[in-house]
């Protein structure tokens, strides 16, 4: 008799009893248990699961902004033998609503590790799971697409399953929600810390070659990676952060050379409402813009684009992507669970990067205004470093842009 097919396995909702040394678990939409141990903070939070590739750089995943309202599943197994520091978080406070792993959390071995990882977890709220079968949860995911669900740690194993149940069905999953409001800035500031440098520089104010800075750049944040503004600063930028909300009247009272859209969480057409017509008048302006993840979707809906929910998203650091301007292809860092179509873009904008894992839009660029985007990480973090050009790309435009605009 043959063994069933992953697929097979993967439609049928898993209700194994519970193991008498439980003290967490993972509850799926469809009544899925996956048991597990509880780490870090006690309690119950509910989101949408997705699992992430990346064999490197948990600590910069876990405090992406971009994971607003998920559960990460890591399919790596040895997940915090580096330990924790607070050199290489993304934000100050995490916005992922838990996280799973296969093995038990080990004792840090890495001479930069300032903390073990559990009591990061418990000192930022933060669930964590581990012993589930995260080959069997990522292998659902793969087939059925990212489920709702309830991640939740007692330290005395006692959990009503059936209330656990009806909150990750209630909960309305992604579709529909702006999160950038959540997880963005409250006021401006400005940021002046470039990449990391080997010990003892570590991250530094950057003047590139001990000269003044060359352009004045103004981030949106619907949820900023901090590396990628480091990276802004490494190419020579004077950096200023706003807020989602902010309006084009105010980033051009700041007399930017150029406008960056961040990444961020949520469905870029809901946080499109009030972003959508500040980069409208932006480009109106000629403004150079270079976007990224959530930038990126968000300057396809500003020319008229249409964005959709992926199955299971893309979630790694080891995705191919060909650049259609150069034919290099490019190992990338990506974490999106939204898609550009690129046939609903307008004539005047064309696609520059293409997923070689399923063909998906991963760039664009306009042919009659300065501004282009990405739908992947090119900051490398982590890593790869693959796509780190990008940024010096941003800086030529604009350079070109202020050469053309003396010339006419």
């Amino acid at each position: 008799m043959t063994s069933p097919s992953f697929e097979k396995r993967a439609t049928a909702p898993t209700r194994e009893s519970k193991p008498a040394d439980a003290t967490g678990v993972l509850v799926l939409s469809d009544g899925s248990l996956f048991w597990g141990h509880g780490l870090g903070a006690e309690g119950s939070t509910v989101g949408e699961v997705c699992f992430n590739t990346s064999m490197t750089g948990y600590q910069e995943i876990t405090t992406d902004p971009s994971y607003a309202g998920q559960i990460i599943a890591f399919t790596f197994p040895h997940i915090g033998n580096v330990g924790i520091n607070m050199q290489d978080i993304e934000t100050e406070t995490p916005f992922v609503r838990g996280i799973v792993l296969r093995e038990a959390i080990t004792t840090p071995a890495n001479w930069r590790a300032a903390g073990h990882l559990e009591d990061w977890l418990d000192r930022s709220n933060l669930i964590g799971l581990s012993g589930i079968d995260t080959r069997a949860l990522t292998i659902r995911i793969r087939d059925l697409g990212a489920p709702n669900a309830i991640i939740s740690h007692r330290r005395d194993g006692k959990f009503d399953i059936e209330a656990l149940v009806k909150q990750a069905k209630a909960w309305p999953g992604l579709d529909g929600m702006d999160l950038a409001r959540d997880v963005t800035c409250k006021q401006s500031y400005e940021w002046n810390e470039g990449i990391w440098k080997w010990f003892p520089e570590g991250h530094s104010a950057f003047t590139k070659g001990g000269q003044k800075l060359r352009f004045h750049i103004v981030a949106v944040d619907y949820g900023a990676k901090r590396n990628i503004l480091r990276c802004l600063v490494n190419e020579g930028c004077r950096v200023t952060v706003v807020p989602a909300t902010v309006t084009a009247e105010e980033i051009l009272a700041l007399k930017p050379d150029g406008v960056f859209l961040s990444n961020g969480p949520g469905d870029p057409a809901a946080t499109g409402i009030y972003a959508v017509p500040v980069i409208k008048t932006l480009l109106e302006r000629e403004m150079p813009i270079f976007g990224i993840c959530l930038g990126h979707q968000i300057l396809a809906l500003a020319l008229g684009g249409k964005t959709t929910k992926m199955q299971r998203g893309h979630r790694g650091a080891n995705h191919p992507v060909k650049d259609l301007l150069t034919g290099k292809v490019e190992i990338t860092s990506q974490n999106h669970g939204f898609i550009v179509l690129p046939e609903s873009l307008p004539t005047t904008a064309e696609v520059t990067h293409v997923s070689l894992f399923d063909g998906t839009n991963e760039g664009l660029k306009l042919k009659n205004k300065p501004a282009f985007s990405v739908q992947y990480h090119p900051e490398a973090s982590p890593g790869p470093h693959d796509s780190h050009y990008l940024f010096k790309r941003f800086i030529d435009m604009i350079e070109a842009h202020k050469a053309s605009r003396r010339a006419a």
